[in-house]
């Protein structure tokens, strides 16, 4: 049965191959990026190479949250429900590494974006639906001051705070919610893939990225992925994992979760 698939950061890397990947399986797919020449590309060439798939682009900066904000109410105004959101898009290495509000873009793109647009369209999802969140093997410990703009971290150590500090709200969102919502699933798509992401990062050319869109469409569609909300699939390894630690401190992931609301709410943004 085709799906209505919501997929972040559509235009490149391993997204763009998992929107090549679902579109050739025939689902509704409503693609995000934040380059509207990219998104136009990459809907022309779908479209020629599968005339029966519909589609749909969103255009959006995820660095800002009053996009984000945008980006949910354009989607609810079209569509009254949606069965996969894939929150991919994420950023590693970037000349501008903090935003004009003086806070992180890796935790802004990779952490709070996505965790705002979980929550603006959580009505929109049933209980069969999934939030498929890309987690990492690089994990690091989150310091809340990085969070909050109060202090300055290396690409590295913002990248891999950001992915702990999504896989540990993926964790308590999907314990919060219980099972009269989606799932909630962390995914580590596999390491040193081939994306621009890979290469700016390591000056590496990577692994094929079909390992990773291949694990994102299993997330989504597969039947070996239900009834795992608040779960971590590690691709490294293929199979669930335990994730870090800090993800099972329900503690520590209630204070991560309020301390992004506060700083959503800072930025202008009321009941995230």
């Amino acid at each position: 049965m085709a799906k209505t698939i919501l997929l972040t950061g559509a235009t490149d890397g391993i997204g763009l191959e998992t929107a090549k990947l679902l579109a050739s399986k025939g689902h509704t797919l409503l693609l995000h990026g934040r380059s509207k020449s990219k998104l136009k590309n990459i809907k022309d060439r779908l479209s020629q190479d599968y005339p029966d798939t519909n589609l749909d682009i969103f255009l959006a900066d995820l660095s800002s949250l009053s996009e984000v904000e945008a980006l949910a109410s354009q989607i609810k105004s079209r569509y009254s429900s949606i069965d996969v959101l894939i929150n991919n898009a994420g950023v590693f290495k970037t000349d501008n590494p903090t935003t004009d509000a003086g806070y992180d873009i890796r935790f802004i793109v990779n952490t709070i974006a996505p965790y705002l647009l979980t929550k603006r369209l959580l009505p929109l999802f049933n209980t069969e639906g999934r939030i498929i969140n890309l987690s990492s093997a690089a994990q690091a410990p989150v310091n809340l001051q990085a969070l909050k703009g109060e202090q300055t971290l290396s690409d590295s150590d913002a990248y891999a705070q950001s992915k702990l500090a999504i896989t540990m709200w993926t964790f308590q969102l999907a314990k919060s919610l219980g099972d009269n919502a989606p799932a909630l699933i962390a995914v580590n798509p596999a390491s040193f893939l081939g994306s621009k992401m890979v290469k700016d990062a390591y000056g590496s050319l990577g692994r094929d990225l079909s390992i990773g869109a291949n694990i994102l469409a299993r997330a989504a569609l597969s039947d070996e992925f239900s009834g795992s909300s608040g779960k971590y699939f590690d691709n490294d390894l293929g199979n669930w994992s335990p994730p870090h630690p800090d993800a099972l401190d329900e503690s520590m992931n209630i204070s991560l979760i309020e301390e992004i609301k506060n700083i959503v709410n800072k930025l202008g943004i009321k009941n995230a």
